[in-house]
């Protein structure tokens, strides 16, 4: 049964997963808060993110870039120039499309009108803001919120190079806010105005920049593929060379098919960026942008390959791919969130079987004590067993443990109930905590 973005919409807030931001006053037009449970999966994302392409790897390191930057590096990347959207406005409702969103001599989508149309104008993306009380009339203290990553991390090159003494290639990812003026965002956090990017460049030798970016490629797709994103939801497109940027090389995105969209829509770009970025950074900067290769004695501009991921769009992802509707028997019917146990924002849930009961509050108590020591172990007592467990099945949580009147008067053990299969296993009390780190690592 495919889900539909109404459903997963419905989940986020019955669930705490997301909110719609501002609500009280009527929400705010694209814009979400992560919830209680969203906060920690979009947490678990990006450190399985971190982990996987700076923690795991010797050729890499990090870094963590202000949002505000000196303007003249949006001049010398092209953003001030190029980043633009071409736009109409309808002249009777006043509503605003992208250009190629909508077609010219159609009805207008809002109000009907024929003909409105005005003719497409550019209109750049980025947010502008004045640094001090008030913008100059010269637009001397103009600044602009970044509208990615990408830009901290080539400015900072020789100051990681030089302090960590990193040969090529070598790498810096950076996690942070970008912010992009989007005329038409939507799709729930699909496309915001406001989103968060995990990032990489990765700078090496132009004679070794081709292979460099089909191993990226493969890696970064594989990654997706380990935390549990179904084989047969994701793809690769290759973007055709009329449609990359002079300085590119080659571009490739990963894709998922989205319940909204009839297409695989990106999740993440793979770009082999040539030297174009140090570059230009060492022409408006006036400052050495290149790397010393003691064993060649020669200095070089490196070439770039460039994994950019959106970490609201994986996170989207990888909650539209978890979620299932199960019938368990005739009439009964239970959804389900299967994530990777490193993904779920609960691992496990400690439920007594009767919260009146003094010795069985105590042992559970004592327990997810314990457990949260070690991971996101949680307790609740506030319905019966069969509602907890369907609760925990809805939230993703791997295993629910259950203290009940045996474990008290007979054989000090529990009961540890697998959320995909369902099926429970009676292990000892003081075994229980190895179990669950075992099967929650493996």
């Amino acid at each position: 049964m495919a889900v539909t973005m109404d459903e997963i919409v419905s989940l986020c807030k019955r669930r705490g997963f997301i909110f719609q931001s501002s609500e009280i006053y009527g929400g705010f037009a694209s814009t979400w808060d992560y919830g209680p449970l969203g906060v920690e999966l979009k947490r678990n994302v990006k450190n399985a993110w971190w982990d996987a392409v700076v923690r795991q790897r010797d050729d890499m390191v990090g870094l963590d870039a202000a949002i505000l930057m000196h303007p003249q590096t949006w001049v010398a990347s092209g953003h001030v120039a190029t980043f633009n959207d071409p736009l109409v406005d309808c002249k009777k409702c006043n509503s605003r499309f992208r250009a190629d969103h909508v077609d010219l001599n159609a009805p207008c989508p809002v109000c009907g009108a024929v003909g409105s149309f005005t003719e497409p104008r550019q209109f750049n993306m980025m947010f502008r803001t004045a640094v001090g009380p008030v913008e100059k009339e010269d637009g001397s203290n103009i600044a602009y919120l970044r509208p990615e990553t990408a830009q901290g991390i080539f400015v900072n090159f020789q100051n990681v190079q030089t302090t960590t003494r990193k040969k090529l290639p070598f790498g810096i990812a950076q996690i942070g806010k970008a912010f992009r003026n989007e005329i038409t965002p939507g799709n729930f956090t699909f496309r915001t105005r406001e989103f968060e990017q995990m990032e990489i460049e990765y700078f090496c030798r132009g004679e070794d920049a081709e292979r460099l970016y089909k191993e990226w490629i493969e890696a970064r797709f594989q990654w997706y593929l380990d935390l549990g994103i179904k084989r047969e939801n994701l793809s690769l497109r290759e973007h055709d060379l009329a449609d990359l940027a002079h300085y590119s090389k080659g571009t490739t995105d990963i894709e998922y098919q989205f319940p909204f969209i009839d297409e695989p829509a990106e999740l993440e770009g793979i770009a082999n960026r040539s030297d174009y970025d140090l570059t230009q950074h060492a022409k408006f900067s006036g400052q050495k942008m290149s790397y010393f290769d003691q064993e060649r004695n020669e200095h070089i501009v490196p070439h770039v390959i460039e994994p950019s991921a959106g970490a609201d769009r994986a996170t989207l992802a990888f909650l539209v791919d978890a979620y299932n509707e199960e019938e368990v028997k005739p009439g009964d019917t239970r959804v389900v969130l299967k994530f990777s146990p490193k993904l779920a924002p609960v691992k496990v849930a400690v439920l007594p079987l009767a919260k009146n009961k003094a010795p069985i509050v105590e042992v559970a108590k004592k327990l997810q004590k314990a457990l949260i020591k070690k991971t996101d172990a949680v307790y609740d007592d506030t319905a019966a067993i069969g509602r907890l467990y369907r609760r925990q099945d809805e939230i993703g949580t791997p295993y629910c443990v259950t203290i009940d009147f045996d474990t008290i008067e007979k054989d000090n053990a529990v009961t540890v109930r697998d959320r995909d299969t369902m099926l429970q296993e009676r292990v000892s009390l003081d075994q229980v905590e190895k179990y669950l780190l075992d099967k929650l690592e493996a």
